[in-house]
């Protein structure tokens, strides 16, 4: 922008050694909001017990209210978290835990896989592939949900022992989409050097959610992460008619993790500062007919 003068005159009045001005930068875009995708079965998938609850109790609890049938597949049984209030060894209390969440939420089935916690590597990746392949096979679900560990969830490494390190999870440049909208088109396969930077990535949540999305594309069946807004391709979706009762639940499930008891309050503080909308990004659609 040229310097304000007095044209009349023909004398420079702008300050002496400051900048012309310029226009305030715009604000950034908003993320997109819509409902929760339409579903009739969803299947999580986790890497470890907790994560049902911390990270994912609202949306579940949303889609159950909804009339959606949840089933849930834990890969690990969640023994190498630090923390464990209680007497028993936690491969076989955390799994109970995340039974009694499940109770709360109203999850239907469960499959709580044996791999090893904080160990989960890509030379497993085939093998986790197939191990979601028999759980869609099995339960037919119409969505996929998993935790995306692109995400910073401040607050998660607690009852959900999220003790790896956040990394892109990949294919981040899917546009959300309501699932199964055959007027909808099809996300991209996804961006490759997210899917270069998840591929590098071996935190559990990273492997598990490589696996979920190898699994989904192989079946043509939907699947969504949830994660935190600016990450690319995030959408805001509402958790319904009634949040509050959603959050409640979401609290709740994740007290019945007393093995972790050590760290609720500060999971209790981060789950008190959200509100009654969640946040989604695609990792694979199904086919548009």
């Amino acid at each position: 922008m040229s310097r304000i003068q007095n044209v009349t005159a023909g004398i420079d009045h702008s300050p002496r050694g400051l900048p012309p001005l310029r226009p305030a930068p715009a604000a950034p875009e908003p993320p997109a909001r819509g409902p929760l995708p339409r579903a009739e079965k969803v299947l999580a998938v986790i890497a470890r017990p907790g994560q049902e609850s911390t990270d994912l109790g609202a949306l579940l609890y949303a889609f159950r209210r909804g009339g959606a049938s949840l089933v849930v597949l834990c890969v690990t049984r969640g023994e190498a978290s630090p923390l464990n209030s209680t007497n028993e060894r936690l491969e076989t209390r955390r799994p109970w835990e995340l039974l009694v969440a499940g109770a709360v939420i109203g999850i239907s089935s469960f499959t709580v896989a044996d791999y090893p916690d904080g160990r989960l590597t890509g030379s497993l990746l085939a093998e986790l592939t197939e191990l979601v392949q028999r759980e869609i096979r099995w339960h037919a679900p119409d969505l996929l949900l998993i935790v995306d560990p692109a995400a910073d969830r401040p607050g998660a490494g607690a009852a959900s022992d999220s003790s790896d390190e956040a990394a892109p999870a990949g294919d981040s440049s899917d546009e959300a989409a309501p699932a199964g909208d055959s007027s909808d088109e099809a996300a991209p396969a996804g961006d490759s050097s997210d899917e270069a930077a998840a591929a590098s990535d071996s935190s559990d949540d990273a492997v598990v959610a490589r696996a979920a999305r190898a699994a989904a594309r192989l079946a043509g069946v939907p699947a969504v992460a949830r994660t935190m807004p600016g990450v690319r391709g995030a959408r805001l979706v509402d958790l319904g008619a009634d949040p509050a009762t959603a959050r409640a639940v979401q609290r709740s499930a994740t007290a019945a993790h007393a093995s972790q008891s050590e760290a609720l309050p500060e999971v209790e503080r981060h789950l008190g500062l959200l509100d009654g909308r969640e946040t989604l990004r695609w990792l694979a659609t199904a086919p548009v007919s």
